[in-house]
């Protein structure tokens, strides 16, 4: 597989005088792809109606000529100002009832019918004039669903919408009553138009109808999504993308990347560090200038998995960001790092935002490849760095690893509606997990909730799956791999309800979940032998064997054949204890690996990654700090 480097464009930011010069440095540079386009939606259509797509074509063709190869992007993320007159309505709503005004960027609600016709409209009038260009090699659509918590709108928009998507689901209130258990409370409902939205209610609502809230406003993200999809294939043979962000989970970003060919997403180490990674201080300190050592890889397995093998880094940090609470420059090496870390995972193409950094409006503190005067910034140097050795570099031949994560929104959703301890979160479970096997020196495929064959397999995982449906159980039942499952392992059913028999009920394994309890931070409960369960743990029954228990003696993991049932959220020691000996089982070899330090095996080469300030030598190689080394494999 060829990988290729690219940046991110706004030819409507720059005099017109410097385009040519522009794209001339950036094919010395070594870039293959720019992606434009994407919030020029007010200088594509200045009025309704009336398009201006002077520039845009000159844009094409002065890019096109340097040999570079355009992504072209919807601009639905940004509708301009006179769109919000025609539709005043348009604008999601917060959870406290207060809409998400026009001045920034995402001011749209899902579920308006109106400005998804307009957004059909605008992507319709791109497609049939540049889907056949010959410089066109890629589409994005939109730009990053989600960000700034814009997936659930309280909208009256959505709200009708909800409710007719309830009539489809259900087809008579009295299944929605049944299914939601809505005896409970008097919350019984005589006609689909008496459902309202989730919020504001004067205690928490219904878990069934929060849970079925969040998987109708991932279905109106997807059905946004397939409306330009299907629109662009029409008059284009050029692949589709969408650039997913880190940590967005509130819609299912596989139930999209069905429909498209490639995943992209926007990579921020050191934004995201500060942001969104669960991390104590001390960690953030430590990592500040490089990012949190297993984040950027979740993802870049994440979306590979997304995208079914092709997948992008559409957005790269070169620089110091604008919109995290700290905003610190990467340690010098780390750009290299970071391009290099997502080839080793099978990355097409690392695409760095942005070209130049803007010296106006909200990004002007958000660094690029140059400086605002056209100067080399840091970031250059390493991007320029990373295209000789790619020009030199043998391609990455893709392999199955020999660990197996499964990841699923809807669990992410249920956990989000009924986490029983503060801040308890589905995809930190996961992460944790992640986390853990990453330090122990292995490679881990992110697998889909829909995936029935673990041909190839040694370990599977699936932490926190609370809706594990028959068929799953069965294959992993029947997979020839070491299984861990738990907590919370099948703990509801499809409509949020407790199941009877008691959860797990795996195949095969007789364990029992009788009584749950969450954990105040300060409140550990030891482990036999180190490390503690922390923030929720099930109270386990049956005859599987305990393999793992607390000081008292109580099970916390239990096991039949190659079934391992956890029954708490381990810490960081207690997760190495379990899944060490499970990896022994399986044939798995296992390393320890200094702290920041990773590595990722591909099908001919093994990637050292040093994520720390310090040169560390590790199973007799010596990586420089913020450094890269690629190993041959025989």
């Amino acid at each position: 597989m060829k990988r290729t480097l690219g940046c991110c464009y706004y030819p409507e930011h720059w005099p017109r005088a410097v385009w040519e010069d522009d794209a001339r440095r950036m094919a010395d540079a070594g870039l293959t792809w720019v992606r434009i386009g994407e919030f020029a939606w007010s200088r594509l259509e200045r009025e309704p109606g009336t398009f201006t797509f002077d520039w845009l074509d000159e844009a094409f063709e002065v890019l096109g000529k340097a040999g570079l190869k355009v992504v072209l992007g919807t601009p639905t993320a940004t509708p301009p100002r006179w769109m919000l007159d025609r539709h005043p309505d348009m604008l999601a709503v917060d959870a406290a009832g207060q809409p998400r005004k026009f001045g920034s960027r995402r001011h749209y609600c899902f579920s308006h019918e109106g400005y998804r016709a307009e957004a059909a409209r605008i992507t319709r009038a791109l497609a049939e004039r540049y889907g056949r260009n010959s410089h066109l090699g890629a589409w994005q659509t939109d730009n990053e669903y989600g960000c700034h918590d814009t997936i659930l709108s309280y909208s009256d928009a959505a709200r009708r919408a909800f409710q007719d998507w309830l009539s489809q689901r259900y087809q008579s209130v009295d299944a929605l009553n049944r299914a939601w258990g809505n005896v409970f409370w008097s919350m019984e409902y005589d006609r689909f138009d008496q459902v309202d939205l989730p919020n504001l209610t004067v205690t928490e609502p219904n878990p069934s109808h929060s849970l079925d809230f969040r998987r109708f406003s991932s279905d109106q993200v997807k059905v946004f999504n397939r409306t330009q999809v299907d629109i662009i294939r029409a008059h284009s043979a050029a692949p589709i993308s969408h650039n997913y962000m880190g940590r967005i989970t509130d819609f299912d970003h596989f139930d999209l990347g069905a429909d498209m060919e490639i995943a992209t997403w926007d990579s921020y180490p050191l934004g995201f560090l500060e942001d969104r990674v669960p991390a104590d201080i001390a960690h953030k300190r430590a990592f500040a200038r490089q990012g949190d050592p297993d984040f950027q890889a979740f993802h870049h397995d994440l979306y590979r998995a997304v995208g079914r093998g092709r997948w992008w880094v559409m957005e790269q940090q070169p620089g110091p960001v604008n919109w995290a609470p700290y905003n610190p420059a990467p340690l010098p090496g780390m750009v290299r790092l970071w391009s290099w870390e997502a080839f080793a995972h099978g990355a097409e193409a690392v695409c760095y935002f942005r070209w130049r950094q803007a010296p106006m409006a909200q990004e002007m503190m958000h660094a690029g490849l140059l400086r605002p005067d056209g100067v080399d910034a840091p970031g250059m140097i390493e991007a320029q760095q990373v295209g000789q050795e790619l020009a030199e570099a043998p391609d990455v031949a893709p392999v199955q690893a020999p660990v197996g994560l499964i990841f699923d929104y809807a669990a992410e959703w249920a956990w989000a509606v009924q986490p029983h301890a503060a801040g308890a979160s589905y995809f930190q479970m996961v992460f944790e997990t992640y986390q853990a096997l990453r330090k122990l020196g292995l490679s881990v495929d992110i697998l889909p909730p829909e995936t029935r064959a673990f041909d190839g397999y040694k370990l599977v995982l699936a932490p926190g799956l609370m809706q594990m449906p028959d068929d799953l159980k069965q294959a992993l039942s029947a997979a020839q791999a070491q299984v861990v499952l738990g907590p919370r392992a099948g703990a509801r059913t499809r409509d949020m309800q407790m199941p009877v028999p008691l959860a797990p009920a795996f195949p095969g394994l007789d364990v029992r979940v009788s009584r749950v309890e969450s954990l105040r931070p300060d409140m550990p409960m030891p482990l036999e032998g180190g490390g503690a369960v922390t923030t929720y743990r099930e109270e386990l029954e049956g005859t599987a064997e305990a393999i793992l228990r607390l000081d008292d003696g109580r099970p916390v993991a239990m096991r039949a054949g190659r079934v391992t049932y956890l029954g708490g959220w381990l810490d960081s020691v207690g997760i190495v204890r379990l899944l060490r000996p499970l990896c022994d089982a399986a044939g798995v070899e296992t390393l320890d690996l200094p702290e920041g330090v990773r590595l990722r095996d591909t099908g001919a080469e093994r990637f050292w990654f040093n994520h720390t300030d310090a040169r560390v030598t590790v199973e007799g190689h010596d990586l420089p700090a913020a450094g890269v080394l690629r190993q041959p494999l025989i």
